[in-house]
C-alpha cells in the first residue's frame, strides 16, 4: 500500500524520510551527500534509478518528499510526477524536479501537473535546501481552509546578489591586476593555488565564473578543471583560462575540458572585460530561469487558491440557489410577474454558474486531470429549463425555441443520462445560445431528444454555419459573424461532452439553410442505476 507523511511540514531533519531519484548513480551519491550535509539521515534516504523504480518503492515506504531528475530512460521524472498525481495515495506528496529544462512548455506541464517545485542545474546545496523547504511547506490545495500562496519577498544586501568572479592564479601581481578590474562590478575572489580554488568551487557558495591559471605549483589548473566538472557544485561553471602557453595543444586540451575561452598574458584589460561581461550574461540568464520558474510556481499555487474559491465558496451555494428559485418557479403560489422575475434571475446564475465551470474545469479537462463523478442527470429537465430561460433571453428576435420530444418526461422513471448535471447545464446553455444568436429573426430554434443509447440530443436552428469554419467548427477561438464573440462557446460544449464520455458533431444542410449540432451522452441504464445507489 502506498504511504505518504503528509503530517511532516517542517525543513530537514533526522526523521525526514527522502527519495532520491536519478539514472546516474553518481549523481544520486552526491546528492545524498549534500542530503545528509543539510541533516537528513544516511538511513532516511532513499534511491531509485528511474521513475518506475520510485513507484515502487513509494508502493511500500513512507515518504516525505521526492527529488527527481527530469530525463531518465524507462520512466522519466515527469511521466513519474503525472503518475503519482494520478494515484490518490501520492498525488499530494511534494516533487521536486532537478533540471537543466528551458523549454518554457514543458515547465509549464510540470506545473499544470502539481510539481511542488524546480531547481535549475547547477545549484549549490544551499539553492537545494530552500527549495526543498519550499516544496514542503506547500501542498496541493485541500477542500477546507486557503493559506496564502506567495511569501513575502526576502530583502537581499547589494553584496549577496553580485555575481562572483573567483581568479586562480600563483603571482600575486596578476591576482592584484584582474580584482582591479572587476572588483567594482562584480564580488572578487582569489585563489592562490588549485587546492584553494577547488574548495571554494566546490563549496556550499560557488563562484558564477572562473579566471584559471594554468601554469601553478602542485595541482595545475588544467587538472583543477578536469576536478571541478567531476562535482555538482561546480561542473557547470564557466571557466576562462588566462595563461602564457599559445599552443594549439593546450587550447584544446582546455576545450576537452569544458573551458569557455582563453585569455594569454600577459592581459589586455580591454579583451578580457568584455569576454568576463559576457559570460556573466549567461550566468545571470540561467539565475532569472530559476527566477521565472519560481513565479511560474507562485502563479500557478495562486491561480489554485482563486480556483478553490471558485470551486467550493462559490459553485456550491450558486447550485444551491437555482435549485432554490427553480423550486419557487414551480410554487403555485407564485405570480406571473414574479415568475418573469425569477426566470431572469435564474437566467444570470446559469450564465455565472457557466463561467465557473469554464474558468475552473476546461483547464482539467484540457491536461487530461479531470475526473468525472458520473451521477444520474435528467436531461429533459436541464433541457426544459435552458429552453425556457432562453425564450426570455431572446425575446425581442421573435424566436419560437421548442423542445421536441416523444418521450415521457414525467414519472417514476424518467429519462436520465449518465454523467455531471453543471456540466449539462454549460454545455447545452452554451449550445442553445449559439444557435439563438445565429438563427434569423421570427425563425425556430428546435432542440430534440432522442432515447437511444447513448441519448442524442440535437440543437437545430436556421442559418447554415460558414463553410470557412465548419472544419473547425469545435476548436478554441473559432468564430465568425458575431459581435463579440470569443469563439469558446463550442468548443468548451465539445470539452464538457468529451468528458462526460460523450460526443459531439455538425450537420450543415446548405440545400435547406439548416444547422444541427448533435450530443451523444451515455444512458443511465438500470444496472448503471442501481451501481450509483
Amino acid at each position: 500500500m502506498a504511504l505518504f507523511n503528509e503530517s511532516n511540514s517542517m525543513p530537514i531533519t533526522k526523521s525526514t524520510i527522502i527519495l532520491v531519484v536519478d539514472d546516474f548513480e553518481s549523481m544520486r551519491k552526491v546528492t545524498r551527500s549534500q542530503l545528509e550535509t543539510l541533516g537528513a539521515a544516511a538511513k532516511n534516504i532513499l534511491q531509485a534509478k528511474d521513475g518506475a523504480e520510485a513507484l515502487r518503492i513509494l508502493q511500500n515506504h513512507l515518504v516525505d518528499i521526492v527529488i527527481t531528475d527530469w530525463n531518465m530512460p524507462v520512466m522519466t521524472g515527469l511521466d513519474l510526477l503525472i503518475a503519482m498525481r494520478a494515484n490518490a495515495k501520492l498525488s499530494r506528496l511534494p516533487v521536486l524536479m532537478i533540471t537543466a529544462e528551458a523549454e518554457r512548455a514543458r515547465v509549464e506541464q510540470a506545473i499544470s501537473y502539481g510539481v511542488s517545485g524546480l531547481l535549475v542545474k547547477p545549484y549549490t546545496p544551499g539553492a537545494l535546501l530552500d527549495r526543498i523547504e519550499r516544496a514542503m511547506t506547500w501542498r496541493p490545495r485541500k477542500v477546507d481552509g486557503i493559506e496564502p500562496a506567495i511569501d513575502a519577498p526576502v530583502s537581499l544586501s547589494k553584496e549577496a546578489v553580485r555575481s562572483t568572479i573567483l581568479v586562480v592564479d600563483d603571482t600575486p601581481d596578476n591576482l592584484h591586476l584582474i580584482s582591479q578590474l572587476f572588483k567594482d562590478e562584480y564580488r572578487v575572489r582569489i585563489a592562490h593555488n588549485g587546492e584553494k580554488a577547488l574548495e571554494i568551487c566546490t563549496s556550499n557558495n560557488p563562484p558564477d565564473i572562473v579566471l584559471l591559471d594554468i601554469m601553478m605549483p602542485g595541482i595545475d589548473g588544467f587538472e583543477v578543471a578536469k576536478r571541478m566538472r567531476e562535482h555538482p557544485n561546480s561542473e557547470n561553471i564557466p571557466v576562462i583560462f588566462v595563461t602564457a602557453m599559445t599552443d594549439q595543444d593546450a587550447k584544446l586540451k582546455g576545450m576537452e575540458l569544458g573551458a569557455v575561452d582563453f585569455v594569454t598574458k600577459p592581459i589586455d584589460p580591454t579583451a578580457l572585460i568584455p569576454r568576463v561581461r559576457n559570460f556573466m550574461r549567461f550566468v545571470e540568464l540561467r539565475k532569472q530561469l530559476q527566477a521565472d520558474y519560481d513565479g511560474m510556481l507562485e502563479m500557478a499555487r495562486l491561480k489554485e487558491d482563486v480556483e478553490h474559491i471558485t470551486r467550493h465558496d462559490l459553485k456550491g451555494p450558486l447550485a444551491g440557489v437555482i435549485g432554490l428559485i427553480q423550486a419557487m418557479e414551480e410554487d403555485d403560489s407564485t405570480s406571473r410577474k414574479q415568475f418573469e422575475q425569477l426566470r431572469l434571475v435564474e437566467e444570470t446564475a446559469l450564465q455565472l454558474l457557466n463561467m465557473i465551470n469554464l474558468s475552473s474545469e476546461l483547464f482539467k479537462i484540457e491536461t487530461g486531470r479531470f475526473k468525472l463523478d458520473a451521477q444520474p442527470v435528467k436531461i429533459s429537465d436541464i433541457l426544459r429549463r435552458i429552453v425556457e430561460v432562453s425564450r426570455t433571453t431572446y425575446n425581442e428576435k421573435h424566436l419560437t425555441i421548442s423542445v421536441d420530444t416523444d418521450i415521457t418526461v414525467v414519472g417514476d422513471k424518467p429519462l436520465q443520462i449518465l454523467g455531471d448535471s453543471m456540466f449539462c447545464y454549460s454545455l447545452f446553455q452554451n449550445l442553445v445560445k449559439n444557435a439563438c444568436e445565429a438563427a434569423p429573426e421570427k425563425t425556430r430554434v428546435i432542440v430534440s431528444l432522442v432515447d437511444e443509447d447513448p441519448v442524442q440530443i440535437k440543437i437545430q436552428n436556421k442559418g447554415a454555419v460558414p463553410i470557412a469554419i465548419r472544419n473547425s467548427f469545435f476548436e478554441r477561438f473559432v468564430t465568425q459573424g458575431k459581435s463579440g464573440g470569443t469563439g469558446l462557446g463550442t468548443y468548451s460544449a465539445r470539452l464538457l461532452a468529451e468528458a462526460q464520455n460523450g460526443h459531439i458533431s455538425l450537420d450543415v444542410s446548405d440545400e435547406d439553410n439548416l444547422t444541427i449540432v448533435t450530443v451523444s451522452l451515455p444512458r443511465l441504464l438500470e444496472v448503471d442505476a442501481n451501481v450509483v445507489v
